[in-house]
């Protein structure tokens, strides 16, 4: 499939040009403990993660983000604390927040993932086909549903398929 004439090669979505930097701080002088944060080739993925976070910190008074250009791969996150902390210190407690969970819900894949192996179960079982929109515990190919064909056949997923040495 090609990409439009105007749009970034898969690469530049992600890879750093040199001297780019991942993440740049400006002040906001207009607004009292506002900054802006650029994060250089992230997208909303990571924009609402953060301003998620953020916002649970109680010494912040706001946040938001945008991604000014969908061809842009950039993300502005604006955030703005009440004085008792500074908005970098607030990314920084959120950061450190959703390391956490991340840290969590790792542990608690792998927990599941330790639970099936012994039983002989494969992935995709045993799970009521969450991961697979609700299409029951095998998932399985079926000629109906949404827009006619739904896959999710045991066996047949690359992703599920692997195995992961680090869950072992």
């Amino acid at each position: 499939m090609s990409q439009g004439v105007n749009a970034p090669t898969q690469h530049e979505l992600f890879m750093l040009l040199p001297g780019e930097k991942r993440v740049e701080i400006k002040e906001d002088t207009r607004i009292p403990n506002t900054v802006t944060i650029i994060l250089n080739k992230e997208d909303h993925t990571l924009g609402n993660l953060l301003r998620h976070a953020v916002l649970n910190q109680p010494s912040v008074l706001f946040a938001g983000y945008k991604v000014p250009h969908p061809l842009e791969p950039k993300t502005l996150v604006r955030i703005q604390t009440d004085g008792s902390q500074t908005p970098v210190q607030a990314l920084r407690d959120a950061c450190q927040t959703l390391v956490a969970s991340m840290n969590s819900i790792k542990s608690s894949w792998a927990n599941e993932v330790r639970l099936l192996k012994p039983a002989g179960a494969t992935a995709g079982t045993g799970m009521g086909g969450a991961h697979m929109g609700g299409l029951g515990a095998t998932g399985g190919y079926q000629q109906q549903g949404y827009g006619g064909q739904t896959y999710g056949t045991q066996g047949q997923d690359p992703m599920l398929d692997q195995s992961y040495p680090d869950l072992a």
